[in-house]
């Protein structure tokens, strides 16, 4: 069998060298670490400011058109608001918009002729709905599954008829 030898000098830390001593900073030091702080402050101003255009392009992409913003009503007259993904948001229905779901489903319902039976019932996880409540509407979105509600669409894209 084979022993190992311990080949590692053992250091008597009472008589260490003066190149293994910690040292105080200089002035070489001090610039060194002027310079990482102000890189790091740079990147982070760069991160806000990237931060903040990514913001503003999505909100331009995702349901806003220009002069419609969150929370007010679009004036009378043709607004399209919304995704332009067709394959996700391929189902479409038109009708008037009112508010309210049936029994938790929806938030939303789009009255259409023939009936309640013909009614669509909304939510969206892109755009504000309540903005567009009373008007005629064409909706686009994508069909789920519904326990109570005989149809229930989550609503990418909108555009006003009336």
């Amino acid at each position: 069998m084979i022993q190992p030898t311990n080949t590692a000098k053992k250091i008597d830390i009472t008589r260490l060298p003066d190149d293994m001593m910690i040292h105080e900073f200089t002035s070489q030091n001090k610039k060194l670490s002027k310079k990482l702080i102000g890189t790091g402050v740079l990147i982070i101003i760069a991160g806000i400011f990237s931060g903040y255009m990514l913001s503003s392009f999505t909100q331009k992409t995702a349901g806003t058109s220009p002069g419609t913003s969150a929370g007010t009503s679009p004036s009378k007259g043709k607004v399209v608001v919304g995704s332009t993904d067709t394959k996700q948001f391929s189902d479409s229905a038109d009708g008037t918009l009112q508010a309210g779901g049936i029994n938790g489903e929806g938030t939303h319902k789009l009255i259409r002729s023939g009936g309640e039976s013909q009614t669509v019932y909304l939510t969206s996880s892109v755009l504000d709905l309540n903005q567009f409540v009373g008007r005629k509407v064409r909706v686009w979105g994508q069909t789920f599954a519904a326990k109570k509600a005989g149809w229930l669409m989550d609503v990418g894209r909108l555009e006003t008829l009336d």
